[in-house]
C-alpha cells in the first residue's frame, strides 16, 4: 500500500514538473513579442542602427516570416502539449476543493478576458498557413 502511494505521488510530481516546464517554454515562446515590445522596442533598435524605412519594413517582414516558420515547426507538438495540460488539469481538479476550483476558474476567466482585450487592441497578422 505504501509503495502505490509513493508511485502515485511521484507520478503527480512528475506531471507537475513536466507541465511546468512545458508551460514555461510556451510562455517564453508566445510572450516573447510582448516582452520585446515592452522592454526593447524594435523602433528604438532600428533607430540605434540608423535603418531606413525600407530596411525597417524588410526586417519586420523577415521577422514575421520567421515567426510563422517557428509556429509551423512547433505545430505537430500542439496536440501532445494539450494532452499533457488536460491530464494535469484533471489531476489538479481531483486535489482542489470546490471553493478552490471556483476561485481557479474565476482567475482563468479573468486572464482570458485580459488576453482577449490585449488582442482586440492589437490584432495579430495571420500566417499564410493559418
Amino acid at each position: 500500500m505504501q509503495r502505490s502511494k509513493q508511485q502515485a505521488l511521484m507520478f503527480l510530481l512528475g506531471s507537475v514538473l513536466v507541465g511546468g516546464a512545458l508551460g514555461f517554454t510556451a510562455d517564453r515562446y508566445i510572450g516573447h513579442e510582448k516582452f520585446a515590445s515592452q522592454y526593447g522596442p524594435r523602433t528604438k533598435f532600428y533607430d540605434e542602427l540608423g535603418l531606413s524605412d525600407q530596411q525597417r519594413a524588410t526586417l519586420d517582414s523577415l521577422e514575421f516570416e520567421q515567426d510563422c516558420a517557428m509556429r509551423a515547426a512547433l505545430a505537430p507538438r500542439d496536440s501532445a502539449v494539450r494532452a499533457i495540460r488536460a491530464r494535469f488539469r484533471a489531476e489538479q481538479h481531483s486535489v482542489l476543493t470546490p471553493q478552490q476550483l471556483s476561485r481557479l476558474d474565476a482567475r482563468r476567466k479573468e486572464i482570458q478576458a485580459r488576453h482577449a482585450a490585449e488582442q482586440a487592441k492589437e490584432p495579430r497578422k495571420q500566417c499564410s498557413g493559418n
